[in-house]
């Protein structure tokens, strides 16, 4: 998915004290032209950036995308750098295409991740049968070492398991208390996600690595986590570095569904982008002029830009819908952020 503001803002990032669990509210912001989905975005902000590499989270939906209401997801052709992104749905469909080749259908508890790499472009359209588009579309900082990796794409499926009356489906890393594999898809530093359904009142424990930081990022009902409780769908629960126990208890009031995040900190100090992540001002700079370059300005998605194309070659399909421009930079030099 694509940050489609205009002005993206640049987020300076105030970690809370170790040991402190933190309860971070989305802020809404709209996802296309005048029928725009609204999403909610819990990160980046400026009370957290990074739960270990995972730097960004938007949340949607349950969200009416038949032709009388939003029109549903409309992203052209958009780039991304340094990235890799976790697309997780709960209903509808999005029809995926990329400049590695991958054209993919996404569909409900099956994962696509996308990794961008050194540079790809990608596009992101609800199918004509969606009404309802209901899901998750999380990124995941590439730390240095990888950052310039070749782009791929893959998919996973993964088995619904059951812990203490949980169902938990594991998609990114594996659970010690779960029987099932851990997920097969390839990743550059240590990480979890995995999605977990409790019945209304029900409360569960999962051993957690307790070198990783973790954050609980509701989708449906209302949970307590530790001693913080929720209120309502894109809210999340940072639990720091430390925990070896996540304590997870669904309101009284009805069922309750959470994405668990997790992984090693990062360590590094990243600048992001609107689509991009680099390590400063200049880098930044530089993909934005390439990506100008390769869409030849005209928005139409040729990708006819002169040399070797950083973000590939354009599908033909996208002819017809274009390919997003990049907006202004700021005024200002953009500041490492992590």
């Amino acid at each position: 998915m694509s940050n489609l503001e205009t002005a993206p803002p640049e987020v300076t990032c105030v970690n809370a004290p170790d040991g402190a669990l933190q309860l971070l509210r989305p802020r809404e912001v709209p996802l296309g032209g005048p029928r725009a989905m609204p999403v909610r975005r819990t990160l980046p902000q400026r009370a957290r950036s990074l739960i270990g590499a995972w730097c960004f989270a938007d949340h949607y939906g349950p969200d009416d995308v038949s032709a009388s209401a939003t029109g549903g997801m409309r992203v052209p052709g958009h780039p991304h750098t340094g990235l890799q992104t976790v697309s997780w749905l709960f209903s509808g469909e999005i029809e995926h295409r990329d400049t590695t080749g991958a054209h993919a259908l996404v569909r409900p508890g099956e994962l696509n991740l996308m990794t961008a790499g050194s540079g790809i472009a990608h596009s992101e359209f609800s199918t004509p049968g969606t009404t309802v588009l209901h899901g998750a579309q999380l990124w995941v900082a590439l730390p240095h070492a990888h950052r310039f990796t070749a782009p791929a794409f893959e998919r996973y499926a993964p088995l619904p398991l059951e812990h203490d009356g949980a169902r938990v489906l594991v998609f990114l890393g594996g659970l010690a208390d779960l029987a099932g594999p851990a997920s097969p898809v390839r990743t550059f530093s240590p990480l979890l996600g995995a999605e977990i359904t409790l019945d209304a009142g029900r409360a569960i424990e999962l051993a957690l690595d307790p070198g990783f930081e973790h954050g609980v990022l509701v989708d449906t009902g209302r949970v307590t986590v530790g001693g913080a409780t929720t209120a309502g769908p894109g809210e999340l629960v940072y639990q720091p570095v430390g925990a070896g126990v996540l304590r997870l208890a669904a309101s009284a009031e009805g069922k309750a569904r959470v994405l668990l995040l997790g992984g090693e900190p990062l360590g590094e100090r990243i600048v992001m982008w609107w689509n991009f992540i680099g390590r400063d001002h200049d880098e930044i700079a530089a993909y934005r002029a390439e990506w100008q370059a390769e869409r030849g300005g005209d928005g139409e998605g040729t990708g006819t830009g002169t040399g070797t194309l950083r973000f590939g070659a354009f599908p033909a399909e996208w002819g017809q819908d274009g390919t997003l421009p990049a907006p202004e930079l700021p005024h200002t030099r953009l500041r490492p952020r992590g």
